[in-house]
């Protein structure tokens, strides 16, 4: 079974008894008919193991980017199996092989509604593939990641200029101010909003007075975008039990974290937990809860604390979060 590269190096290094298990180079004339390989390598995102020094056959996951700019993960076999060693580029990296395939639309009758919507072209993906932003090195001007572009869908029998029926979806934009870490990483963004209300600040402090944990990060990185950043901003995250706590109430016209927004909490959830968090909402104002760990309250009080922190305990256990009880 593939594992992350830095716990395949610990347990290199404890099977073999020495602190490098494979010297620099050691790999180089196995990796060398792989010139693209060596290029989409970068050792700083594989926890500072060069790429000659992993075995070509190792069942290991390691971060590969692409020329254009998209990050994905694989094992050096995949990687290896890929087709067209020698042909275009592009089918080095997943995404971009999904973007060069051809797109076949079916011919349309004469009297199909034109407003039909155009259906969207789907991405491959895999448990071990994903795709985050493109970094900002090495990305050419004007280009995102991700980006999709609907082609032109002509109908049958209409002749140019008439008759014809055009729609071009705008490009995903993603934003480049995310910094480069691992998904999962917790970290102070440049984008992330201020506190919305006085509640979230109580809630805050009320933690602090009980748990001796860092309050100063504002944002999750993901593996995937969510809307346009590849990040998330929970109202508090705690990063030693990776744990992201959301303050929910329906706001001053009743309408906050209900129908669409409600749907976006969960993709929110989703996304977070998809690396590695677990997430607590409290929610008031009658809101149900949306997932295993969420407590419904009416307001923040002594009694909510006590309740978030046995929550925390059930989530981590009582060992961890009393390791940093005040």
């Amino acid at each position: 079974m593939a594992e992350p590269v830095d716990a395949w190096w610990r347990r290199r290094q404890w099977s073999r008894g020495v602190p490098v298990p494979y010297a620099v180079g050691e790999f180089r004339a196995e990796w060398a008919s792989w010139p693209v390989l060596v290029r989409q390598y970068h050792p700083d995102w594989n926890a500072g193991v060069v790429l000659t020094q992993i075995p070509p056959a190792a069942d290991v996951l390691l971060t590969w980017e692409c020329d254009v700019g998209h990050v994905f993960v694989a094992t050096p076999t995949e990687q290896r199996s890929r087709p067209g060693r020698e042909r275009r580029r592009s089918v080095w990296c997943p995404e971009c092989a999904v973007l060069a395939q051809p797109q076949r639309w079916p011919v349309l009758p004469e009297d199909w509604p034109s407003a039909v919507p155009v259906p969207q072209r789907a991405v491959r993906s895999s448990g071990r593939q994903t795709l985050p932003a493109a970094p900002a090195r090495g990305l050419p001007g004007g280009a995102v990641a991700s980006s999709r572009r609907t082609p032109t869908r002509t109908r049958a029998g209409s002749s140019a200029g008439r008759g014809r029926s055009t729609r071009t979806a705008a490009p995903r934009t993603i934003c480049p101010k995310t910094p480069r870490l691992p998904s999962g990483e917790s970290f102070v963004s440049q984008c992330a909003p201020a506190p919305a209300s006085a509640v979230e600040a109580e809630l805050r402090a009320g933690l602090r007075d009980r748990l001796d944990l860092t309050f100063e990060h504002t944002a999750i990185r993901l593996d995937r975008p969510f809307h346009e950043h590849v990040e998330v901003w929970p109202d508090i995250i705690l990063p030693e039990l990776r744990v992201a706590i959301e303050y929910d109430s329906t706001g001053r016209h009743g309408l906050e974290h209900v129908g669409s927004r409600e749907e976006s909490d969960r993709r929110k959830d989703r996304a977070t937990r998809a690396v590695g968090w677990e997430v607590v909402r409290i929610r008031t104002g009658r809101l149900p809860v949306l997932g295993p760990w969420d407590l419904q309250e009416s307001g923040v009080s002594g009694r909510t604390i006590d309740r978030l922190v046995d929550v925390l305990r059930e989530i981590r256990g009582p060992l961890l979060v009393d390791a940093y009880a005040r």
